[in-house]
């Protein structure tokens, strides 16, 4: 391991690969690139500069065309315009890929949140016997979501890989052509994707790196901390939402969950086929080539043809390993024993399910859903509920669903198509355990859930439909807003007091499931009020689960940037201290952080062991005594200013105007990424309570304002500066290491900051004075983030990761500046009576691509 710093590491193996590869690039013989090439660096140059000097976008492109194009026509100067666009997305393509194919130089691939480490320290520190025991119960859940803030289509994902490989190999002749071969693909989905088309580009991943790094993880825990003994806990497991989120989503059917489980099974095995292709190669010996022959063809069997899927059972798979393993030790000297081990144990962690699917939905989806079920079933004079169901109090209602024994036929609500596709992915829920394993979808997660009634109300479904005899299903709810979060404890303390409830939960191991929304909580409530009350939500359900003698898991709803509980998730969990349950981290990853995190082998690999390492590190190793009482006084008061700083700013008459007419929120529905509408509801009106958190969080960081990443903070430490009480907000971040990581995430969202783009908006006469709200906020938060750090820049102590901010953000500086041109340009047409509507498309066009290469960039933008 080199011992140069990370930054001198950083800016020879990446920054001067990227000069080089680039200019490459830019000599390539297309004619459109070479001319785009030559002129890409004098835009940047003129950008760069007119920023300086506090020129707006407009001027800054204008001031190009005079300079270097001024004999050109418009539709020349308009198409060079796309042209940039087109040439920066693959320069972003490139500098991911040189990236990723650095990682392990750049971090230590043995160093401190490694398993490695975590080994190295248990033998210091005497606590081997400590590690192993936490082993056994301790478990890593990410889960993939079908929220794509990814906007690579399959073909350039391909490319990526193929660019990494060569330039890890410093391949040349392979870099130049796979370079070529970007400059011709198209960047575009021409067609919206369904959501099977989602969930086939996310098995990429599983297939193509969590098979392999999975295996590996648990390889070297089984080896080298339990010395090769059987360990009684996978460790490390998978969730998938493609296919089973319904929330929001028309689009997601029951044929198409069903679907989507059919192709996790097929892979699992295709898999594993490639592994027993690879054995067949080694175990060649006697009494053992004619069963791993046997399992070849069946496995193959199961794995390309849909009618033979279930050619081969799990069990049988398992036994047959066991006897050739059996055979190796007993006759052969255990010759490749290690390898039959190593699928063993993928076969442990993946099952016939490979991830397990999860089902969500909305609570008041349900409850209309429920609602018409029970009235169809008084309708078909059924005794199911009493007649006077829909009058009786929510008390009442809890103790009918909760006493539920009897079972339903869906058909009586075939002429309802929400309820029916409701109750017929219950249907689909328990044929997929039947085929793929209970694992293969056992939970359903009700999101917006406020009381005990919307648990029940899914828990009499699961009974009624397709579970009466037992039902194998976690009710998972999901607190999202404040005002949820800090109701989440009562209603649990309610549904740990229903009996029938109660039994359920002691005949799925006596544990709990509790899902926390980091995104829509900071777009209720703010940043700093959202984490607070999503820790004080753990503490209080930690309290109420032990009374209740319930296991509580938390699973973690958190989207790329640290506006939606992302950045240094690790440093997150190894700082929450004693009073929150931690024997499980379950957390959701999605867009750009599948691809940043975990695109490749090792950074999966070292993310997937810093996940393991911060939740084990919090029990074994942490120093943490939780907050003292003048701590949990300060950090109450610094979110409650927080939340009031950010209401009073949400609730401004300017607010939704802003972003509806300013940003790009409104082009995030063009943009074909996801299957799912960027809006909860039809209306044409824009309406703050159905935005959803990717566009709403995007459309801030698109305008490199980043506001849900730190408004309210700045406003909450001055007000203990100017009461003189700074030194109460000094301790608490001494003694707080969840407080530092708030902060810490706070200042990426700064550093990702630039309003000198947007400068021009502090004269416009409708939004000036709202800009400028803003920009205050940014300039307090920012003093007084680098005050209370003791630092003389963002990010001082994270010098790679700020550096490479830095140069994606240099990247996009040109495409920033046409996004923001096209802008202006439609906000003139927009004060038009009448428009040419032909240009008012084009420079709609150029705003919605002008999207795809800043949200890459960022890699956590959304």
């Amino acid at each position: 391991m080199s011992a140069q710093p990370k930054l001198v590491r950083f800016n020879e193996n990446v920054l001067s690969r990227y000069r080089i590869y680039n200019s490459i690039f830019m000599t390539l013989p297309f004619d459109t690139i070479t001319n785009t090439g030559v002129l890409l660096p004098l835009f940047h140059e003129v950008c760069k500069q007119g920023f300086k000097e506090g020129k707006n976008p407009t001027t800054i492109v204008e001031t190009f065309f005079d300079k270097y194009l001024s004999k050109s026509s418009e539709e020349e100067k308009i198409n060079l315009l796309f042209r940039f666009i087109q040439y920066i997305e693959r320069q972003v393509v490139l500098f991911d890929a040189i990236e990723d194919s650095t990682f392990s130089v750049i971090n230590n691939m043995d160093g401190i949140g490694t398993l490695r480490s975590l080994k190295e320290t248990a033998a210091q520190e005497d606590k081997f016997d400590e590690l192993k025991k936490y082993l056994e119960e301790f478990k890593v859940r990410i889960v993939l979501t079908a929220h794509p803030t990814q906007f690579y289509p399959g073909s350039v994902l391909g490319i990526i890989n193929d660019l990494t490989s060569a330039i890890k190999e410093n391949d040349l002749n392979s870099i130049n052509t796979l370079l070529a071969q970007l400059g011709k693909t198209p960047f575009l989905n021409r067609e919206k994707p369904t959501p099977y088309d989602e969930a086939v580009s996310l098995i990429w991943y599983l297939e193509n790196v969590f098979y392999d790094s999975f295996g590996k993880i648990y390889n070297y825990i089984q080896q080298n901390i339990f010395d090769n003994e059987t360990i009684n806990n996978e460790i490390i497991n998978i969730g998938f939402w493609p296919g089973g989120d319904r929330d929001g989503n028309p689009f997601v059917l029951p044929e198409t969950t069903q679907k989507v489980a059919k192709r996790l099974k097929q892979t699992v095995l295709k898999s594993y086929y490639r592994d027993i292709r690879k054995l067949k190669r080694k175990l060649t010996f006697k009494g053992v080539a004619d069963k791993i022959e046997n399992l070849d063809k069946l496995v193959y069997k199961s794995s390309v043809d849909d009618d033979e899927l279930d050619t081969i059972k799990l069990e049988e798979f398992v036994k047959e390993l066991e006897k050739i393993k059996a055979i190796i030790v007993d006759k052969h000297q255990s010759l490749y024993l290690n390898e039959v081990n190593k699928l063993l144990n993928k076969i442990k962690l993946f099952g016939f399910y490979f991830a397990t699917l999860d089902v969500r939905q909305d609570s008041r989806i349900h409850h209309k859903v429920f609602t018409t079920l029970v009235d169809k079933t008084l309708e078909n004079g059924l005794t199911i509920f009493p007649k006077n169901y829909h009058e009786l109090s929510e008390e009442d209602q809890v103790k009918i669903l909760s006493e539920v024994n009897d079972s339903i036929n869906i058909d009586i609500t075939k002429d309802d198509e929400l309820v029916y596709n409701t109750l017929k992915t219950i249907e689909v829920v328990k044929e997929i355990q039947e085929q793929n394993g209970e694992k293969g979808a056992n939970r359903y997660v009700i999101s917006n859930n406020q009381t005990a009634l919307n648990v029940m109300q899914l828990f009499a479904m699961l009974k009624l439909v397709a579970f009466k005899d037992k039902l194998t299903v976690d009710v998972v709810p999901l607190f999202e807003t404040v005002n949820d979060l800090q109701n989440a404890p009562a209603v649990m303390e309610q549904l740990y007091l229903n009996k029938n409830y109660r039994n359920h939960l002691t005949e799925r191991g006596d544990k709990q499931t509790i899902m926390l929304g980091f995104s829509d909580g900071t777009k209720d409530g703010g940043y700093l009020m959202a984490n607070w009350a999503i820790f004080k939500a753990k503490e209080q359900l930690t309290e109420v689960s032990r009374k209740y003698d319930v296991d509580v898991v938390f699973f973690d709803g958190r989207g790329g940037p640290p506006a939606r509980g992302g950045g240094k998730t690790h440093q997150f969990y190894a700082s929450l201290g004693p009073t929150i349950e931690d024997k499980e981290v379950q957390l959701t990853i999605q867009g750009q952080t599948i691809s940043s995190n975990f695109g490749t082998d090792e950074s999966a690999q070292y993310n997937l062991e810093q996940l393991i390492s911060s939740g084990l590190s919090n029990s074994l190793y942490s120093k943490n005594l939780g907050l003292s009482k003048e701590d949990v006084e300060v950090m109450n008061e610094l979110a409650e200013i927080s939340y009031k700083t950010y209401s009073d700013f949400k609730n401004h008459p300017m607010f939704v105007p802003y972003l509806e007419r300013m940003s790009t929120l409104k082009y995030y529905a063009k943009t074909n990424i996801g299957s799912r509408p960027s809006k909860r509801s039809k209306s044409d009106k824009l309406i703050f309570s159905d935005l959803r958190a990717i566009p709403f969080v995007g459309s801030w960081s698109q305008l490199k304002q980043n506001v849900p990443g730190f408004f309210g903070v700045g406003t909450a430490l001055k007000t203990f500066e100017e009461n003189n009480e700074w030194n109460r907000v000094e301790k608490l971040y001494k003694d707080s290491s969840f407080f530092r990581t708030l902060l810490a995430n706070s200042m990426m969202s700064l550093t990702k900051s630039f309003f000198e783009l947007t400068q021009y908006m502090a004269d416009d006469k409708e939004f000036g004075a709202f800009w400028k709200i803003i920009f205050e906020e940014y300039k307090t938060t920012k003093r007084l983030l680098l005050k209370i750090s003791g630092y003389k820049e963002l990010m001082q102590n994270e010098p790679a990761g700020k550096a490479s901010i830095e140069v994606r953000e240099s990247i996009v500086l040109p495409l920033l500046t046409i996004q923001q041109f096209a802008l202006r340009k439609l906000q003139e047409f927009e004060k038009l009576s009448e428009k040419d509507m032909e240009e008012v498309e084009v420079f709609e066009k150029m705003v919605t691509r002008s999207l795809f290469g800043n949200i890459n960039a960022s890699r956590n933008s959304a």
